[in-house]
């Protein structure tokens, strides 16, 4: 049979968080206690004070220091003092770093002024996480780097370190959450710069996947395009469709600045592409129409664009003629012929324009 229990009846049980005190404690006595609590509470104390200085003391004042003859000390190796302790002598060997290296900041005595069972004043526990490292990779020359980039980041070299040595769990930490996978991204980026096979890697891979290779092709478009804007707007230059380069008239450069700031304004989220692209095709009509209004840049530009396009046909011709003027027994075709004639007689037909056009064409004409 169950029992009603009155409210006023039910004890109140305190919150792990709440340190709980028995009600009327008075300070206890160790005579009131077994010596075994006793002597648990002082260390627990201590500990709670230190930290793992606790134990790094003694190792660092019960093993010798490498190099040093078991001869000349009463201390043992860290090999022999893990098998009376019942560990490694890697993890031995660890509180050891640990403690040498506080000693050459100055926080502890060095290994040569500590005798077995002597005791000296420890740092605080929170700076012990400062010096030792729990994995036995940190000792490696990966995991020396490891630690000097986590601490430049300003974190403790522990949580690196544990990520590192756990590859899967950082992969699925990017694949499921947005905020690890954009830390991942710019640490890639920050990477890359001072890493050019890893450089070659990725492009490689982003060469090989359709959807990214795309992206990529579609950002490059728009960073082209956004560099055809700002130099005209920092630059204060343009360059015609021929390929002339002149000084950009000031309505033209200010329309090139505006649609430039709104650029720059964009959040990192927002698709600059769209923008880019307005603003390329703007600027481009815009050039257009300065090249059109001006009489003399729209006969230079003429010029300009018929040059071009001349020397690269007498380059492709050139490049025709050498390469295939040897064994044309094998490539005959009549078609060939008609082509080269037609071509011939354009050529024959802008000759005869163009030496008409000639400044003394009309003054040698009059002399006859």
């Amino acid at each position: 049979m169950s029992v009603a229990v009155e409210p006023s009846e039910t004890a109140a049980v305190p919150s792990p968080s709440e340190e709980w005190v028995e009600p009327g404690a008075r300070p206890v006595s160790e005579a009131e206690v077994p010596e075994a609590i006793v002597r648990d509470a002082r260390d627990f104390g201590a500990y709670a004070r230190t930290g793992g200085w606790t134990f790094a003391l003694k190792v660092a004042r019960s093993v010798r220091p490498g190099g040093q003859p078991a001869a000349d000390s009463a201390k043992v190796s860290a090999k022999a003092f893990g098998e009376l302790a019942g560990c490694s002598a890697e993890r031995v060997m660890r509180f050891y770093k640990a403690w040498d290296l506080a000693a050459d900041d100055g926080l502890v005595p060095h290994f040569e002024a500590l005798t077995p069972g002597g005791d000296v004043a420890l740092p605080d526990a929170d700076v012990w996480l400062s010096y030792y490292s729990s994995r036995s990779s940190a000792g490696s020359v990966r995991g020396h780097a490891i630690t000097a980039a986590a601490e430049a980041e300003g974190i403790r070299p522990t949580k690196a370190l544990e990520v590192a040595e756990n590859p899967t769990a950082l992969r699925a930490a990017i694949l499921a959450d947005p905020g690890t996978a954009e830390a991942a991204r710019a640490a890639l980026l920050d990477r890359m710069k001072e890493d050019p096979a890893l450089q070659t890697e990725m492009a490689r891979a982003i060469a090989r996947t359709d959807g990214l290779k795309k992206a990529v092709a579609e950002e490059s478009r728009a960073a082209d395009r956004i560099g055809y804007v700002r130099q005209i707007a920092e630059n204060g230059r343009i360059r015609t469709p021929a390929g002339q380069k002149v000084d950009a008239p000031a309505e033209l450069r200010a329309e090139a600045e505006r649609h430039l700031s709104l650029i720059d304004e964009l959040d990192d989220s927002e698709d600059a592409g769209e923008w880019a692209g307005e603003a390329y095709e703007t600027m481009k009509g815009l050039v257009a129409k300065t090249v059109d209004d001006d009489p003399e840049l729209r006969v230079q530009e003429r010029k300009t664009k018929f040059y071009s396009s001349l020397q690269k046909a007498t380059k492709v011709f050139e490049e025709l003629t050498l390469d295939d003027a040897a064994d044309l027994d094998d490539i005959y075709e009549d078609d060939m012929v008609q082509r080269l004639e037609a071509l011939q007689e354009a050529i024959t037909t802008c000759i005869s324009a163009l030496r008409k056009a000639s400044p003394g064409a009309g003054a040698g004409a009059g002399a006859r």
